[in-house]
């Protein structure tokens, strides 16, 4: 049992490590769709898992690719020397996993958080509210997985108030997982049984 629960523990360190590395790859190509998706694929690990560490790499990611994909973000005076901090945590982040160095991991995960706490003005407001929401969205990413409203809001550290109304908007807690057949041929189907 105990050699079960280790390599599972050394799977979720290998993806989140290769996760990293794709993300500093798509980071040179400035390849936002490519970052989103690195983040989407978290999703699944954090949802069977409910691993931390897997959610604040998605957020962390989700956040990059929605502060890269908003153009006016690169023209504030502090975005050279924060992007080049994010890059910096991304890489010093793949050298303790790649150690096994768990606790400095988490240790530079939080770093990011700093750094934001950091800027300045109109741009500290922008970055806080994208982290904000890219921890709303991947709650509802994770709700959307199966895991319970109550228990998804606290994995991410929002409230349960937040999660409903983003998922209320975006329709997720209205997807009905029990339907297998396209509505027309739903129809066709029941139409065939009363002729």
């Amino acid at each position: 049992m105990k050699k079960e629960e280790k390599s599972e523990e050394i799977h979720e360190k290998e993806n989140l490590l290769w996760i990293l590395k794709e993300t500093k790859k798509a980071l040179k190509k400035q390849d936002v769709v490519k970052i989103k998706e690195l983040s989407n694929r978290t999703v699944h690990s954090a949802s069977t898992s409910q691993d931390v560490d897997s959610i604040s790499i998605a957020i962390l990611i989700y956040s990059l690719s929605k502060i890269l994909e908003r153009k006016k973000y690169t023209s504030y005076d502090d975005f050279p020397s924060f992007y080049k901090s994010y890059v910096f945590v991304i890489d010093k982040s793949i050298r303790d996993l790649e150690r096994n160095n768990v606790e400095n991991f988490r240790r530079d995960i939080g770093k990011i958080r700093k750094i934001t706490n950091n800027l300045s003005g109109n741009f500290k407001k922008y970055i806080k509210d994208v982290f904000r929401k890219a921890q709303i969205n991947k709650a509802s990413r994770i709700y959307e997985h199966g895991i319970s409203m109550e228990q998804t809001a606290k994995l991410l550290g929002i409230t349960i108030w937040e999660l409903a109304e983003y998922a209320g908007q975006t329709g997720i807690s209205d997807v009905n997982l029990t339907n297998t057949l396209p509505i027309k041929k739903r129809i066709k189907t029941i139409e065939d049984m009363f002729k």
